[in-house]
């Protein structure tokens, strides 16, 4: 195992599929350094009253591991003074747990904007605290600062960003985000696992069925449980549509961001159909709660197999159109390429999941890195492009499109028959715990839970893919 190179480390039992070890404030030092020369990934990093832990994934092996350090003066020694990937995810441990990371390169709150009542809210509670948040300086003559947000003219999610620009040169984008948290964790605490799924796939609405993919897998993982084959397949029938769905939305959406509106009519129409599709085959658009644990919330009938059939079909022929639309439009290319670069060495360093790490040269897909079932069984391939711009990372999704819409023919031409669901198991003793990492449209998806005697959650964090790129859009704007 990898993450004996830490040694001395402790086994934890009863955490699967991935191992859980113990670490002393040297190992989790150590741990830091591999990340820093590249070594290792890191997968997510979290906390708790009194211990933090970081899931990583060795390159070399493909192994991936959850380390865990003991905190009981409340400090840590911050991983982000080796790795920036750390820094967000441990300003979020001093939010809601009080922790201190100790040498942390940029000490202020992340997640806590002053509005809570309370600090740390997950850890002791402490006296609220609303002090003025600091932004970053930048020098320079002739600077004008630009405050786009929090609240934006479209009905997206809310988000602060501060533009520092000589001209038409941007110097600084800082970011603050934050404003959406609903304390999902929290509320987690004590719940049982059927109102823990549903608070998962409420995380984000438009992976709420990944979302529940990941975390049903590490419920069942904690469990010692497995769907029916059936249900397995579903699962995955059910991640493709949602990935299409998302991926055609984005690809108009880009291209209405560079005044090209028809590309967004025209794939909205596309997103449109395939959304009524799920919905006619599992009962929501969006297939919210569509995931239970132990398998699935309904059977995809005859009627439900010839509708994807037909629409896989119908975009299998409508997409090269829209693509010829894309690539021969001239106004859009000089939007589009050389736009927005993001560096190949800093998507690996960020282990930059999705699109965009792909179209700079990462070639990390969950599907495959693991081999989940059932894409353990499946043909398809990763695109990759090391380009990093804008265009890439339409062809990324051009591409993917491509894939999914292969993915639903074979799943649908090898769906077994069978039960959907079983019944879950009684209460088997505490501190079980699982993990996941699952394949959405936007990156891989993390969950991570632990149980209480009773079987209900003591525990669980949920990282989205999203934690490393917006980070990278910093660096882009240059």
């Amino acid at each position: 195992m990898f993450l004996e190179q830490l040694s001395p480390v402790t086994r934890v039992r009863h955490h699967r599929p991935w191992p859980r070890a113990l670490v002393d404030i040297e190992g989790w030092r150590l741990a830091g350094t591999r990340l820093a020369d590249g070594a290792w990934t890191l997968v997510s990093l979290w906390g708790e009253q009194d211990a933090v832990h970081a899931a990583i994934r060795d390159h070399a092996s493909g192994e991936a591991g959850v380390l865990s350090l003991a905190c009981p003066d409340g400090r840590f020694p911050s991983l982000a003074q080796f790795h920036a990937p750390a820094l967000r995810l441990e300003r979020t441990v001093q939010d809601l747990f009080g922790l201190i990371a100790e040498s942390l390169p940029d000490p202020r709150p992340w997640l806590d904007h002053g509005r809570w009542g309370v600090c740390h809210p997950m850890g002791t509670p402490g006296q609220a605290e609303s002090k003025p948040y600091t932004f970053l300086p930048a020098e320079g003559e002739s600077l004008t600062q630009i405050s786009v947000g929090p609240v934006h003219a479209g009905i997206i999610e809310p988000g602060f960003f501060r533009f520092t620009a000589n001209g038409e040169t941007v110097v600084r984008l800082e970011e603050r985000l934050g404003y959406a948290h609903k304390g999902i964790e929290s509320l987690m605490q004590g719940a049982d696992l059927a109102r823990g799924l549903k608070l998962a796939g409420r995380a984000c609405g438009d992976s709420t069925l990944a979302y529940g993919y990941a975390f049903a897998q590490a419920a069942e993982a904690a469990l010692g449980i497995s769907p029916p084959p059936r249900a397995v397949w579903l699962r995955a029938l059910m991640a493709e549509l949602e990935r299409l769905a998302n991926h055609f939305g984005d690809f108009g959406a880009i291209c209405n961001d560079a005044a090209f509106a028809i590309m967004l009519a025209q794939c909205g129409v596309v997103r449109e159909q395939i959304l009524r599709a799920a919905d006619l085959c599992f009962g929501h658009r969006m297939m919210r709660d569509g995931i239970v644990i132990g398998g699935v919330a309904s059977d995809l009938s005859a009627e439900g197999q010839g509708v994807l059939r037909a629409l896989a079909a119908k975009l299998t022929k409508r997409l090269p159109r829209l693509v010829e639309l894309y690539d021969h439009t001239a106004s859009l290319q000089d939007r589009t390429v050389g736009t927005g670069i993001l560096r190949t060495e800093l998507a690996h360093q960020y282990g930059c999941g999705g699109t965009i790490g792909r179209a700079s040269g990462r070639d990390f897909d969950a599907r495959k890195a693991l081999a989940y079932a059932p894409y353990d069984t499946l043909q398809f391939d990763v695109p990759v492009l090391k380009a990093g711009d804008v265009n890439a990372r339409i062809w990324i999704r051009i591409r993917e499109i491509e894939q999914s819409l292969s993915l639903l023919t074979q799943i649908l031409d090898r769906l077994p028959d069978g039960a959907i669901q079983i019944d879950l198991p009684l209460a088997q003793g505490d501190g079980r715990e699982g993990v996941a990492l699952v394949e959405g449209f936007r990156g891989d998806i993390f969950t991570w839970l632990r149980l209480n005697p009773d079987g209900s959650i003591a525990r669980a964090h949920l990282r989205d893919p999203s934690w490393f790129q917006w980070p990278l859009l910093e660096a882009a704007i240059e």
